[in-house]
């Protein structure tokens, strides 16, 4: 009975896992998002836009739902981004923040 108990925890637990993984965000996704629909409207490469702001300011930005607003405030001349590229466009910008230390190859 225990032995099962275990295995049934271990099976849900690494399912999960794998679950998670997908759903989260990937800064070298966000990257080429960046590099392919906001580079040429906004006229400047995806690590300029990454350093305008700390990683605490991008995440600030993100949790209260204006990152689509800071992108169309520095890039104005961008296409409104679609919902399901802001996260990935926010791990890409808190991943190369101006005090990260990170500098993407765009």
């Amino acid at each position: 009975m225990i032995k099962t108990v275990s295995k049934l925890v271990l099976v849900a637990a690494l399912a999960a896992s794998f679950g998670a993984t997908s759903a989260m965000a990937d800064a070298g996704k966000g990257q080429k998002l960046y590099s392919k629909k906001l580079k040429k409207a906004c006229g400047f490469n995806g690590a300029k836009m990454a350093k305008k702001h700390t990683q605490a300011q991008w995440k600030k930005i993100n949790s209260s739902g204006k990152l689509a607003d800071e992108i169309k405030k520095q890039c104005p001349k961008a296409k409104a981004v679609k919902a399901k590229y802001l996260k990935d466009l926010y791990d890409f910008f808190y991943n190369y923040a101006s005090d990260s230390g990170n500098v993407p190859s765009c």
